[in-house]
């Protein structure tokens, strides 16, 4: 794990573990972001180090904790422990894969007002199996994505995995959606709508959860990963 790392004004970024889904290796990345001083709102946790919750701990209080798409549950319930008092929001089709984890509140297709006008939001649509909400954090101008883009380093994978994540379209600067998830979006018009909605938002940098976040050229880069949903 990395330590907390600022990413833009009332934003930090954390690097987490190394996690396996269907035996593939991800590098993991949790975002807070300040909505007031001393309020905090925590995008896709992991299980912190003693050093990490200290640290978060010393920003603020946690207010929210968000769980951005149905597979991002890993540490939520560990957060929810340690903060009895936040409200958990899941994504859409949270519950259906984790009916045992907590959740006070599901994500609709606009922020709610408890963050509206700070952070906004959508449901990135058209997909039979991704129900990802997407967000924006106003003040500090980041974009934040959970696996709709990924854009793994190579210097972090084995030669293998180099090969496999270069194939699937999600290695390095030239990474993107992944193939096979481009391929479970069979509702094309609400797919390019949501692009076209994301890209509306004056972001100029992106905080991924998996692989280099994008600090220079963000809406190109965005717009170019997004190539699929808005051809």
């Amino acid at each position: 794990m990395s330590a907390l790392q600022s990413f833009g004004e009332g934003i930090w970024i954390c690097d987490g573990p190394r996690v396996r889904m269907m035996t593939i290796p991800f590098a993991t990345r949790m975002t807070l972001v300040e909505l007031e001083p001393g309020s905090l709102w925590v995008h896709s946790p992991f299980e912190p180090s003693p050093e990490i919750q200290e640290a978060v701990d010393a920003l603020g209080a946690v207010r929210f904790v968000v769980a951005p798409n149905k597979i991002h549950s890993l540490g939520v319930g560990l957060w929810k422990e340690r903060y009895p008092s936040a409200e958990v929001w899941v994504s859409p089709r949270f519950r259906e894969r984790h009916p045992g984890a907590p959740a006070d509140h599901v994500l609709g297709a606009e922020a709610p007002p408890a963050w509206s006008g700070r952070i906004e939001s959508l449901c990135f649509g058209g997909s039979s199996f991704l129900d990802e909400v997407v967000f924006f954090h106003v003040r500090s101008r980041t974009l934040i994505l959970t696996d709709l883009i990924q854009r793994h380093d190579p210097a972090g994978e084995s030669r293998f995995w180099r090969l496999v994540k270069g194939a699937v379209g999600v290695l390095g600067p030239s990474g993107g959606t992944a193939r096979d998830l481009r391929s479970t979006f069979r509702d094309r018009t609400a797919a390019r709508a949501s692009a076209e909605a994301v890209l509306r938002w004056d972001f100029d940098r992106v905080a991924i959860a998996h692989g280099t976040c994008i600090t220079d050229e963000a809406r190109r880069t965005v717009e170019r990963a997004f190539d699929w949903a808005l051809g």
